[in-house]
């Protein structure tokens, strides 16, 4: 019977994957031949995204290029503030809450305090804002752009997910790809992220040939460092290390699009885990915080639960815990980590940082490339 409606579901949407994949290819053809134009601005862009819909890790690796870039030059971070509920530019403040600003501009902001974080639909809208506030901007990072094509950023970065590769996957709406594989033509740098710590040569050969590296781009991997858990709500205990999860009974809640490197490190490094899982982006409401807590009072003692980052920036613009569960409630911080030798990690570095040097802005703020 499943498999009946598995060949279902692709009778009726291979012919909608077609006709999203010739969308898609008019509208790449229209950019390519200057039929619509992009804006190209005085001032060093780097675009971060990917070809899959969500889950490869944009978020953290945004964080990762903010902290290296940010000690030498004055950074912005713009996002479209997915499922917000204001509209138009806004500067997030880290008193916001996740329906003013989007769950990840908001983990930005509070991660990195002193950065500029900025939210816009409009990408042109927000860099020209963005270069008449700051003045002395040095660089703008965009957030999930890789399909935006109204800007042309000069760096662009592509994740691809080590756990869903991408020659395994189709367009939308019967796969999760928003471009073919052959669009990673565009990046400067790709990356393979949310790899295993032990990543082996002759898998990073295969994934080479997966994506088809040409002689100008640069391929890296990276994995997620987890670090230690702090509790969400201020009412917990203190931080607590990582090395002691080990005695704890998890019940690990995930609104996010890819939960599995998230739930594989907990059942590898927790006594015992119970998963709940949830759409990416969800807003929790009363009844899933009723059931939330009705699976964890089913727990044994020396229990806690744990969320992600982006889950805990929701829940913590929300009370709907109550008090005596609210000490249990605490999120595990990640922290990208490039799986490379001294030299390629250099490679990496001077190819980001020579870009953002030999770019500077000047005079103009901005110029039409046309």
């Amino acid at each position: 019977m499943k498999e009946n409606l598995k060949i279902l579901r692709c009778l009726l949407l291979f012919p909608l994957s077609v006709i999203y994949g010739l969308v898609v290819s008019i509208r790449n053809f229209c950019y390519e031949n200057n039929i619509l134009k992009s804006k190209q601005y005085n001032i060093p862009i780097i675009s971060i995204g990917n070809l899959s819909v969500g889950g490869t890790g944009k978020t953290p690796h945004t964080e990762f290029l903010l902290k290296m870039l940010s000690k030498e030059f004055s950074v912005a971070v713009l996002s479209r503030g997915y499922k917000r509920k204001t509209k138009g530019f806004r500067i997030v403040e880290t008193d916001d809450t996740h329906f003013e600003s989007g769950d990840e501009p908001l983990q930005i902001k509070r991660k990195y305090p002193d950065s500029i974080v900025a939210v816009s639909e409009s990408r042109t809208k927000g860099v020209e804002t963005l270069l008449k506030m700051y003045p002395d901007l040095n660089l703008i990072i965009l957030d999930d752009a890789f399909q935006h094509r109204r800007i042309k950023p000069g760096l662009q970065i592509l994740l691809n997910n080590y756990n869903h590769p991408i020659a395994e996957d189709y367009l939308l709406p019967l796969g999760m790809l928003r471009e073919t594989r052959s669009a990673s033509y565009r990046a400067d740098i790709i990356i393979y992220s949310k790899c295993p710590n032990n990543l082996k040569p002759i898998e990073r050969r295969i994934l080479s040939k997966e994506i088809d590296i040409r002689p100008f781009q640069y391929l890296f991997f990276s994995t997620f460092d987890y670090l230690d858990i702090v509790p969400i709500y201020g009412e917990g205990d203190k931080i607590i290390n990582k090395e002691k999860l080990k005695e704890l009974n998890v019940l690990a809640l995930s609104g996010i699009a890819r939960s599995k490197n998230f739930v594989d490190y907990l059942k590898e490094n927790c006594k015992i885990v119970k998963h709940l899982r949830f759409p990416d982006h969800h807003n929790f409401n009363k009844r899933d915080i009723s059931n939330i807590e009705k699976e964890f009072n089913k727990m044994s003692d020396n229990k806690i639960i744990l969320v992600t980052e982006k889950d805990a920036i929701r829940l913590n613009s929300m009370t709907l815990f109550s008090e005596d569960i609210k000490k249990y409630v605490y999120c595990i911080p990640i922290e990208v980590k490039l799986l490379c030798s001294e030299d390629d990690r250099q490679q990496f570095d001077n190819q980001i940082f020579s870009y953002v040097r030999n770019n500077k802005r000047y005079s103009k703020l901005y110029k039409n490339s046309y």
